[in-house]
């Protein structure tokens, strides 16, 4: 990572994000300023920066004098994100069908399906690029941001609890997905809100009730 200060300290810490939200560093998983710095070749300055960032996203403990630890998924915060999915995701669905372009909306097709694939990441992967492109189809950057890291955050969630929830077809969720694209592209604001809030409760209910037998919780 041999990049200018300011552009080192921003890819550092979206490394050291990437490696928690893909369960990398696992949740409880102690992590030293120093054996980071080495992973990632760099000084211990710019991970002690980007880990801080990390506790105020409260992905991370410092734990004084000791280093610092990857957050245990709480079933709690989990409840409180994904609330808070179903308040912004139906806010930025309807300001895309008021006033994103005939091509942003056109754009949302490639979501239309997803080639099955035994791989969860894939799926992730896909679930979370739609989500995201319906936050940006808002043309409200704050409430796009916002629901990105969120939206990122949730991934997070799903890998933990991917033993509760291993084997589930994603016909039925790509088949939600298709329903809001028509709605959006429809510019029928009312109905898409309302599916999103709808899918994001479901997906609330998946992800809880497997959070809720996972050993990794707090």
């Amino acid at each position: 990572m041999n990049d200018k200060p300011s552009s080192l300290r921003d890819n550092v810490y979206a490394a050291i994000r990437s490696e928690i939200l893909l369960c990398r560093l696992a949740p409880g998983e102690d992590m030293r300023e120093a054996d980071l710095a080495a992973r990632f070749e760099v000084s211990r300055q710019p991970v002690r920066e980007a880990l801080l960032r990390l506790e105020q996203e409260r992905l991370v403990t410092v734990l004084p004098r000791q280093g610092y630890r990857v957050n245990a998924v709480s079933v709690s915060d989990a409840r409180d994100l994904l609330r808070f999915r179903q308040a912004l995701e139906p806010a930025c669905v309807a300001e895309a069908c008021e006033a994103a372009s005939a091509e942003t909306l056109d754009g949302l097709d490639a979501f239309r399906s997803f080639a099955d694939d035994s791989e969860h990441d894939a799926f992730i992967a896909y679930n979370r690029d739609f989500h995201a492109a319906l936050a940006a189809a808002s043309g409200n950057r704050r409430m796009a941001r916002a629901a990105r890291e969120l939206i990122e955050q949730s991934d997070r969630l799903t890998r933990a609890s991917l033993s509760g929830i291993r084997g589930r077809d994603p016909a039925q969720l790509v088949a939600e997905h298709v329903a809001i694209i028509d709605a959006v592209q429809a510019r029928d604001a009312r109905t898409a809100a309302r599916l999103v809030r709808d899918h994001v409760a479901k997906a609330e209910k998946r992800i809880l009730a497997a959070l809720s037998r996972a050993a990794i919780v707090n």
